[in-house]
């Protein structure tokens, strides 16, 4: 298949967890044989081949991705696809806009809810201009043959179910190689990894490594990402400033050797500063946990699904009450207590990663959705 794949704002290559997904769905899909055309931020002014698939940067800024309608149909209209796929954005649908005018199959990728719950401001903006918003989220559902999420949960309700296919994203298992890893001198080390954002619960995880430090434990923990909580998070650090180290955002190509360093990877989710994640479901498809089981690491998460399903408790790692630092720590120093059974958890999370939730495996259940379209 030819296909044109539009990830408007998303800069590719990238530091962001969106980065990584448009890139992998690219190079997957250019793998499996396709002629794959993604269209994303960036400042090149031509186009390139990159890892198999040709990229389209455009330096539009994302809220006036609209804007960008004219290139994405002259070059729908010029590469004649068999079909278009668009990761959705409020203020995006060139993608979608351009297979409708031509007669082109459309599929719609989603991973945030489409209409903001009650409590969001833009949703209550959105209300008061009689809900512009959300009748062209609804209309691009309608245009789409398919719609691709992790949880249907994201989509209006008014759209028929089995227009939706549920798919969690995943880790490029061959990238995080296990067998990369060195035994490291020195304490333990905990990493945490993603954006700084409330959600994410870096602060609790800074807050559970502090409690055991003052507890006597000898640990160390690294931060990879930034965002809007590094402050906090750092200011936190500050007492046992030699334990933490804040690496900051870093090049995908770079995070198997960080992890390949680590001991136990964290992902204290905490969906109470999120409205959206306590009304429809934890819909973010949680790339960190993923690509921790894939270097091989044990994971320490919340019990929320369904983060409950893919780490499950003295198998992969252990779980935790969401929001419970007291409760965090312990699952840490439960999972640090044994060696040998932390081992043993992290070639089970590589096994499982493998089997369930690798990049492959989604790129190739995303081609037998476009058959179908076709």
């Amino acid at each position: 298949m030819r296909l044109l794949y539009i990830a408007a704002g998303i800069p590719v290559p990238g530091a962001l967890g969106g980065s990584t997904h448009a890139y992998e769905v690219a190079r997957g899909l250019a793998r499996l044989g396709h002629a794959v055309h993604l269209v994303a931020a960036g400042p090149a002014r031509r186009p390139r081949q990159l890892d198999g698939f040709t990229l389209y940067q455009r330096r539009t800024p994302k809220a006036l991705s609209l804007a960008d309608t004219p290139f994405v149909f002259n070059l729908a209209r010029h590469l004649r696809p068999d079909a278009i796929i668009e990761r959705y954005y409020n203020f995006a649908g060139a993608g979608m806009l351009a297979a409708r005018w031509l007669g082109i199959p459309s599929l719609l990728e989603v991973n945030a809810l489409m209409v903001d719950p009650p409590a969001v401001r833009k949703r209550r903006l959105d209300d008061r201009l009689g809900g512009p918003m959300r009748r062209y989220a609804e209309r691009q559902c309608d245009w789409a043959a398919r719609i691709v999420t992790p949880l249907h949960t994201t989509v209006p309700a008014r759209i028929a179910r089995s227009k939706i296919v549920e798919m969690p994203w995943g880790a490029d298992v061959d990238r995080f190689d296990p067998t990369a890893r060195q035994p490291q001198s020195g304490p333990p080390n905990i990493v945490f990894m993603g954006s700084f954002r409330a959600w994410h619960g870096v602060t609790d995880g800074v807050r559970a490594v502090l409690r055991l430090l003052d507890a006597g434990h000898d640990l160390r923990m690294t931060l990879i990402g930034d965002g809007p909580e590094r402050s906090a998070a750092e200011a936190l650090a500050a007492p046992h400033r030699e334990r933490f180290h804040f690496s900051g955002a870093i090049p995908y190509s770079q995070i198997p050797a960080e992890l390949a360093r680590a001991d136990l990877g964290i992902a204290p989710f905490n969906t109470a500063p999120h409205p959206a994640l306590r009304s429809a479901g934890f819909f973010w498809s949680p790339l960190k946990i993923y690509e921790y089981m894939a270097a091989g690491l044990p994971v320490v998460t919340a019990a929320i699904p369904p983060l409950d399903t893919i780490i499950r408790e003295g198998q992969e790692g252990a779980l935790y009450p969401e929001g419970d630092v007291a409760a965090l720590d312990a699952a840490i120093a439960r999972v640090l207590a044994d060696p040998a059974a932390a081992q043993a958890m992290g070639q089970r999370a590589r096994e499982r990663v493998v089997a369930h939730y690798s990049w492959q495996q989604h790129c190739r259940e995303l081609e037998r959705v476009l058959g179908e379209m076709l």
